[in-house]
């Protein structure tokens, strides 16, 4: 038994109140020591929804043999959805039940995670984030093919416009695993390959 454990258990004999803030110190402190040892990083891809993402998760799983973990189609397939909005015409995600999901899965390592938002996930989890963005009128071609209504498709322009996503990655995470990519043409897609491998060769070496 660790010094850590030994004085925790000290303290369990003498206070209930102690021992409820000390096991979850404890299972915090484990947590954060699983990701620190495991053997391949965690990667968040995140953007606008059509800005090249899917491409790019598909191609750095295949390369890097990655576990894809895309989080719209993990909701859907487990039900992972609190209503339905119909303003929008897209499912409210349940934040909690994914996570709960994700969670083992993330303690493992070698995982590249998809989604259009990124600031309810733990932090610990990634080790590296990727916020794909993408000109307006190509995004807007884009979302026009997928059917989106006008309403929808607005709400996803404007937040391309803004730069939401990369400020939310931003102010969600240390500004030193943050780092932003091109979607625009299968070139950008390319680059963007390469940069994520670069950023993987490198974390080996550490």
């Amino acid at each position: 038994m660790s010094e850590v454990e030994q004085s925790a258990y000290k303290y369990i004999a003498l206070t209930g109140n102690v021992t409820v803030q000390l096991v979850v110190n404890l299972n915090k402190l484990h947590k954060q020591s699983e990701m620190t040892e495991i053997g391949k990083p965690n990667i968040l891809i995140t953007g606008t929804p059509g800005a090249g993402k899917s491409y790019l998760c598909q191609r750095l799983a295949e390369q890097l043999k990655f576990t894809w973990l895309d989080c719209s189609k993990i909701a859907k397939e487990k039900n992972f959805i609190e209503e339905y909005d119909e303003e929008y015409d897209c499912p409210i995600l349940d934040e909690d039940k994914l996570m709960d999901y994700l969670e083992p899965l993330m303690t493992k390592g070698g995982n590249i995670v998809e989604y259009h938002g990124c600031d309810f996930f733990p932090e610990r989890w990634f080790h590296a984030v990727f916020v794909v963005t993408c000109p307006n009128k190509t995004l807007y071609d884009r979302l026009k093919e997928r059917n989106y209504n006008e309403k929808k498709l607005t709400s996803n322009i404007q937040c391309e416009i803004f730069g939401t996503i990369l400020e939310e990655a931003r102010e969600s995470y240390k500004s030193g695993i943050v780092y932003e990519l091109k979607g625009e043409t299968k070139a950008d897609g390319e680059r963007s390959l390469k940069t994520v491998r670069n950023w993987y060769s490198m974390w080996k070496r550490k």
